[in-house]
């Protein structure tokens, strides 16, 4: 897998949302910020997901989504239960994932991550497929985009704390680390103090 000179990812599913925008800084890209997401709620596959981030999603289909009605939302990249990633927003723009959010003392991180939704609940452990195909994603982006590093990919709760709580407790972030660093060729560096 690699990002094309269009900021896009080479040979997967293509699927662009109109929520986004310029970056303020295109060069500015320093989180990685790990969400999750199912629609409805606890259930996975069809299309809920694509159809949200694309504007397409009728909210009349079930009572928990009628809450969505409206909301203008996308990330860069939604990878399934499967492992199977389709890419929404090229790394260049600003999707719309973090919402209010602040890191380290600066304000709106959508001006400077990147947002990668996996499918799945707080509350319910994520596929091995999910976690290849993340560490897949975060390799090639450490690689494309200086400016980002293995320290710069967190939760969404850490930059929503209190009005976000996924990718959740569930999330294996040492699996997630270990494979990238396995990936860049430093087995045997650390992540975090």
């Amino acid at each position: 897998m690699q990002i094309g000179p269009d900021h896009w990812l080479e040979g997967i599913a293509r699927c662009p949302s109109p929520n986004c925008d310029q970056r303020t800084d295109p060069d500015d890209i320093v989180l990685l910020v790990v969400h999750s997401i199912s629609l409805p709620p606890g259930r996975f596959g069809g299309d809920h997901v694509k159809q949200f981030f694309t504007n397409c999603l009728d909210c009349s289909v079930d009572p928990t989504l009628a809450d969505l009605e409206g909301v203008r939302v996308s990330a860069h990249a939604f990878i399934d239960r499967r492992g199977i990633p389709t890419q929404f927003v090229p790394f260049n723009r600003r999707a719309w994932h973090a919402g209010r959010s602040s890191y380290r003392g600066r304000e709106g991180c959508n001006d400077f991550s990147i947002g990668i939704e996996l499918e799945g609940t707080d509350t319910m452990p994520f596929e091995s497929a999910q976690y290849r195909t993340l560490a897949e994603i975060a390799t090639c982006l450490i690689s494309r985009y200086p400016t980002l590093s293995l320290s710069g990919i967190i939760a969404h709760s850490e930059v929503a704390p209190g009005r976000k709580t996924d990718p959740g407790p569930l999330f294996d972030w040492s699996r997630l680390y270990r494979d990238v660093l396995q990936r860049i060729g430093a087995p045997g560096a650390t992540y975090r103090s």
